[in-house]
Formats: structure tokens, C-alpha cells, sequence
């Protein structure tokens, strides 16, 4: 341990849609824009771009949620992107970054599939499946603890991730992994996830949206992904609450429930930009 579908489905449009979108897309113009970027001094430490995992393991539950009420822990200049009418999706997830340019640290992830304020498509569920498949479709992290200040400090000052320094333990077995936080000094969840996958993946792409300074920024990073493996319908997902502010959000939206999919990335490398504003 290191510490630190059926016919008549309503969830199957979601689920076709990923299957697909796990195949990747093509890169941007990331490496330009990585490129051009200057370089930041952090802790007498200098980041220069882009930013690279040499390597990590990650593991995500994705779950339909109430737009409404995802609503409600975003910032005013995003909103969900609703998959189905009504219906927006949270992922929660584990990393264990192992050779990283911030470090050797664990990392969990809660977050929306979200639109810049009035900017989601014209036709609006259908629209934001498309652009999932497409790779378009940004996310937004309403929570990012970790357990080293360095990234932290990167994470908040470069991209405006939310980034805390809290404990969290990532147990892998087998055919497991588990993931579990203690934020500020309470035990706020518990993520278990199946482990395994044969897939590769080469040149997907993730975009992120945050607010640095109260203004809204695009971050863009690149992925190279071996032994991946895609769940639907949430076997072998477990999501447990406990206390305090993160757990009460979550129980906001219905959580713990049966997961969509669950994905797992056994190695994966990662190239980050800098951030760009809207």
C-alpha cells in the first residue's frame, strides 16, 4: 500500500458514447502551445512546459447526476453539460503518480463535465455527447487533494486547480485498487475500482476548465495510456461516504449510487500545457 448494456436502457446513449470515446482523439496543438509557454518559480523549484507524467496509474467512477444540483458546486462561469435531459456526470478518481515533473505524490479527483457559461450547444444533450466522442467536452475539478505541498502549490498557482494537502492511501492488488481520504483529519471517502485492462491508447486528449484569479482559463494535456480497461454499468465500483464537506457534496447528488463506468489506466503518461483564458 502507498500511503501518501440492455435494449431499453436510458443510461445506454451515455454508455455507447464512451465506449467509443475511450479510443482517443487526435492531438491539438498542444505541443506549439506548450512550447511558447514561460517557465514558473515554485519553491525555489523552476516548472518548465509542458509539464510531463513519465508515469502513473489512475483509476475514475463516472456517475449520472442531477444537473440542478451539480449546478449548485460549480462556479457561475460553467455549468454541466447534461449527457441525457437533465442529467450531468461527476467522475470521482485515484491517481498514483509514481515519476512526475511535481513529484511522487497520490491524488484524488472530483469533478463535472462542464460548459463555459452559455456556451454549451445548441442542441444540448445530444450536443454534449458529441462532444465527448470528440474529445471537446471539458471537465471542471471541484476538489483536488493531494499529499505533498509541491504539487500543490503547482497545481493551485499554474492551472487554479483546488488542490489541498490531505491523506490519502492507495492500496492496489490484483485486481483492485482502493483509494482512501482522510480530509482534514476525517475520513471523507472510500474508492474501490476493478484493475486491469489490455487496451492502449495513444494521443488522447483532456481538457480542463478552471478559474485562476477568477478568471476562466482552458488547460489542454495529452495522454499515452497502456492497460486500460473500461467498466459499464459500475461492477466492481465501490464509492463510501464518510464525514464532512466533500461526503456532503457528494450525498448532494445522489451518491453513492451504481456507478456508469468505472475506467482503469495501468501506466499512463501525460504532457500538460500551460493554461490558456477564455
Amino acid at each position: 500500500m502507498k500511503s501518501r448494456s440492455a435494449t431499453g436502457d436510458p443510461d445506454e446513449p451515455v454508455r455507447s458514447v464512451l465506449r467509443a470515446r475511450a479510443h482517443g482523439t487526435p492531438q491539438s496543438r498542444f505541443e506549439k502551445m506548450a512550447a511558447t509557454a514561460p517557465n514558473y518559480e515554485i519553491q525555489d523549484r523552476t516548472i518548465r512546459f509542458p509539464v510531463e507524467v513519465r508515469d502513473a496509474s489512475s483509476g475514475a467512477a463516472t456517475f449520472l447526476v442531477p444537473s440542478a444540483a451539480a449546478l449548485r458546486l460549480i462556479p457561475p462561469e460553467f455549468e454541466p453539460a447534461e449527457v441525457l435531459p437533465g442529467r450531468g456526470i461527476c467522475s470521482v478518481a485515484m491517481v498514483d503518480y509514481r515519476d512526475n515533473d511535481l513529484g511522487d505524490y497520490n491524488e484524488i479527483a472530483i469533478g463535472f463535465m462542464v460548459h463555459p457559461r452559455g456556451a454549451g450547444p445548441r442542441i444540448p444533450w445530444l450536443g454534449s455527447l458529441r462532444e465527448l466522442i470528440t474529445g471537446r467536452l471539458a471537465s471542471h475539478i471541484i476538489h483536488m487533494p493531494v499529499d505533498q505541498s509541491f504539487t500543490c502549490d503547482a497545481g493551485s498557482i499554474i492551472w487554479g486547480y483546488p488542490k489541498t494537502v490531505q491523506q490519502i492511501d492507495i492500496e492496489l492488488t490484483e485486481d483492485r485498487a482502493r483509494a482512501r481520504l482522510v480530509y482534514e483529519g476525517r475520513h471523507a471517502l472510500s474508492l474501490t475500482l476493478p484493475r486491469g485492462g489490455d487496451r492502449s491508447l495513444t494521443g488522447s486528449r483532456i481538457t480542463t476548465l478552471s478559474l485562476i484569479q477568477g478568471v476562466p482559463h482552458r488547460t489542454t494535456a495529452t495522454q499515452e495510456i497502456e492497460g486500460m480497461g473500461v467498466r459499464l454499468g459500475g461492477r466492481g465500483v465501490e464509492l463510501e461516504l464518510g464525514s464532512g464537506p466533500i461526503a456532503d457534496e457528494l450525498r448532494s447528488l445522489g451518491l453513492p449510487k451504481r456507478a456508469l463506468m468505472s475506467t482503469w489506466m495501468e501506466r499512463m503518461q501525460a504532457r500538460f500545457a500551460r493554461p490558456e483564458r477564455l
